[in-house]
């Protein structure tokens, strides 16, 4: 039989115990949800043991929902209070509109936001800038990316104007062994985001011309607007046989298989390039006008992730989205994901090559991001989705440049009135 003095001595060496190991009363669990349910891995063999291993008081939970259903299912989540307490946002007007509504904290005041530029916060910003709710995590560059083996075998250099860019699509044409552009014009965005929203910033002075059109002193009637129209619609001499009716995944099969020697690209093509082709690639940005212009790219803000206003881990949350702004997560990210760039003020160092000649266009071309992006698509017709279809007719023939700008402007003055979102 065991004493009364014996069971209250057990009794209290069962407290020291518990008092010793305060993490077990004290562990806090974030909730993180995102569309890319392509990072699953890297979240969790990289990104989540690098964060716990300085935080072990607070674990992290990766909960991703398949892309095409992520705003519906967040959406849902917020309503019914089961989202989850870290929130991955899109860029500008989804995560505004969540913002507004109440379901995104302010983070404008978390110390990790001095690490970013006011350019790299604006996806993430309200119109005024006055207020951020969400961390910027990574942008895509857009430019070209090339068989390079082709090139050595042909003789060619990377070109760096124009002319020089249709002349090495000549060359190429001429010898005939390789289709000299990987693109299609079903997929529509294709055309839009990898042909207009890439070469397009050079002729309007990237955020000075994407700034213009939001203040409504410029239209894509404007000569600036039309030029890179007309640039794009003479791509259709170099895609090949059928190019009207190739996908964007077709476009990629072409290049990969060695069928294609040059495809305008978003950084985001390279892991899964380099995984599938079996020749050196090589990169380079968006042509300038004429020698001597400035180098412009169209550096967009892709992807940022915020706090659940509805969390009951706040201070938890904070310290997670402090770490997401530090450099040690960027270069984490940077490199788990070549071709995603991280927006923070500090010096990353790369792995990738490709990623690397990427990047490395930041230091001697002007950035700016995809001008349809921000206030400009909130109305009926959605800019951005004019863009996809009069970009995509003007790489197939079915429009000509100028009948695209006139189509794209007047579809945003039946809605738009410079000023009536401040």
């Amino acid at each position: 039989m065991i004493s009364k003095s014996r069971l209250m001595s057990a009794s209290a060496g069962l407290v020291l115990a518990l008092a010793a190991t305060p993490l077990m009363a004290q562990q806090t669990t974030l909730v993180i949800e995102s569309w890319r349910n392509d990072d699953l891995t890297i979240w969790q063999q990289t990104l989540i043991p690098a964060f716990e291993a300085q935080h072990p008081d607070i674990k992290l939970q990766f909960q991703p929902t398949a892309p095409t259903e992520y705003n519906a299912a967040l959406n849902a989540k917020l309503e019914a209070g089961s989202a989850g307490d870290i929130i991955t946002c899109r860029p500008f007007d989804a995560s505004l509109a969540l913002f507004e509504d109440g379901a995104l904290a302010d983070l404008t005041d978390l110390e990790g936001m001095g690490n970013f530029s006011d350019v790299a916060k604006s996806a993430w910003s309200t119109d005024d800038g006055a207020q951020t709710f969400c961390v910027p995590m990574a942008s895509v560059i857009h430019g070209f990316i090339y068989n390079a083996d082709a090139f050595a075998e042909l003789g060619l250099e990377e070109p760096t104007t124009t002319d020089e860019f249709f002349a090495v699509l000549d060359a190429i044409k001429e010898d005939g062994t390789y289709i000299p552009l990987a693109i299609g014009a079903v997929d529509q965005w294709e055309a839009a985001s990898m042909g207009y929203h890439n070469i397009g910033p050079a002729y309007w002075h990237g955020e000075d011309g994407r700034l213009a059109l939001i203040a409504g002193d410029a239209k894509f009637t404007d000569e600036e607007w039309v030029e890179p129209l007309r640039v794009l619609a003479r791509w259709g001499e170099y895609a090949g046989d059928g190019y009207q009716a190739q996908t964007y995944p077709d476009s990629q099969n072409l290049f990969t298989l060695g069928r294609a020697a040059i495809f305008p690209a978003g950084s985001w093509e390279i892991s899964l390039f380099e995984e599938q082709a079996d020749f050196a690639l090589g990169a380079f940005p968006p042509p300038i006008p004429a020698a001597g212009d400035t180098c412009y790219i169209s550096d967009h803000t892709d992807i940022g992730i915020g706090l659940n206003a509805a969390s009951t881990n706040a201070e938890a949350g904070r310290t997670f989205l402090n770490w997401v702004a530090s450099s040690e997560f960027a270069e984490l990210y940077s490199n788990a994901l070549p071709g995603f760039f991280a927006l923070s003020n500090g010096a990353v160092t790369l792995e990738n090559p490709v990623a690397n000649e990427f990047v490395s266009w930041r230091e001697n071309c002007e950035s700016t991001i995809r001008p349809t992006y921000q206030i400009l698509s909130r109305g009926t017709p959605n800019l951005e989705n004019d863009n996809w279809l009069h970009a995509s007719n003007v790489l197939s023939g079915a429009e000509t440049p100028e009948q695209a700008a006139e189509a794209i402007q007047a579809g945003l003055d039946s809605w738009y009135t410079p000023g009536m979102y401040e």
